[in-house]
């Protein structure tokens, strides 16, 4: 889906593309290509590389011929292509980097249990995996602990499953590597002092398989490293607020700015909270918002630019003035 959004506007722009996929998953891009080739998309126009990211994508972002760069990733990798765009051509560079979404929910939230399925499936969802991950859970502090009960026990059904299984709701890390980095943050979570409220474990070790279930921390500082670094696992951190001034300073106060969920039956705080947001995306009572022809992306540390909508085309095309004398 997140490859879609950069070759439909590019091709539809009229450009030639190399997609080079994350060495984690590149089977689902080939396919693609094989795709596009039953398609009649003709040979050298849709082009998929893969490889690792400091050899195959170094050379996408350093090389001569290369006019734009989109990525979707970290955003320690992101600043690479800023880098590597001004040792080379000055190619442009569109940025859709990490995340560390704040889900603010209000004692007047109309629907509890509503707003409780939305922050689990916000961090739960796809192990956690996600840019956009509702990672940090701000509740009013008068509702604190009736919210976070209802959180937990929806948690019960993202329990990591076989995922060749059409009941499983969670699956596993996309490897080794990113399982242990999840699990040193659970762990440096714990070291700061926040409460371990739910999971923390590795589980199903007997498959083979990086499965960590559902973790949720309370009691958390906003300074923690938990709510402050890109986890991308299934980490929740609880931070709570008393008044809506304090929930918005939390919220912003993140090198982050790619998507702010809230939770009111306050229409006009619900307006005024999300115009002060610092995020590219803010939904209001819903986790579910936006479809192709609305734009997505961040502020901040979050990158730059946006994937869907006519804005995503606009980045694979340049300007040109030309002028005629005709009177000559």
């Amino acid at each position: 889906m997140m490859a879609a959004w950069k070759f439909a506007p590019a091709l539809a722009a009229g450009n030639s593309i190399v997609l080079k996929p994350a060495e984690q998953s590149p089977l689902s891009a080939l396919r693609v290509a094989e795709l596009a080739v039953e398609a009649g998309i003709p040979p050298g126009i849709f082009n998929v590389v893969p490889g690792f990211g400091e050899t195959a994508g170094q050379a996408l972002g350093r090389h001569m011929d290369v006019d734009v760069v989109s990525f979707t990733g970290s955003t320690e990798v992101g600043k690479l292509f800023l880098k590597y765009a001004g040792e080379s051509n000055m190619k442009s560079v569109s940025l859709e980097c990490g995340g560390k979404t704040p889900n603010i929910v209000f004692a007047d939230t109309p629907n509890l249990d509503s707003a409780a399925a939305g922050a689990a499936d916000g961090i739960f969802y796809n192990s956690g995996q996600v840019c956009d991950a509702a990672s940090r859970l701000l509740v009013e502090e008068k509702i604190h602990d009736e919210f976070l009960e209802k959180v937990k026990k929806l948690a019960a059904k993202y329990q990591p499953g076989d995922p060749l299984d059409p009941k499983s709701q969670m699956g596993a890390m996309v490897d080794a590597t990113q399982m242990k980095r999840v699990l040193g943050y659970i762990a440096k979570g714990k070291h700061e002092g926040a409460a371990l409220a739910l999971g923390g474990n590795q589980v199903r070790k007997e498959t083979g398989g990086f499965y960590i279930e559902p973790t949720v921390f309370d009691r958390v500082d906003n300074q923690m490293a938990i709510a402050r670094e890109e986890i991308f696992g299934p980490v929740l951190s609880t931070i709570t607020f008393k008044t809506a001034e304090e929930a918005l300073r939390l919220a912003n106060d993140s090198s982050y700015g790619l998507e702010a969920n809230l939770w009111t039956n306050d229409l006009t705080k619900a307006h005024r909270i999300a115009r002060a947001l610092r995020a590219g995306t803010v939904t209001i009572n819903t986790r579910d918002g936006g479809g192709i022809e609305v734009p997505f992306g961040g502020y901040k540390q979050s990158g730059f630019g946006r994937d869907k909508s006519l804005h995503a085309i606009e980045k694979y095309t340049q300007l040109k003035t030309t002028y005629i004398n005709v009177g000559a």
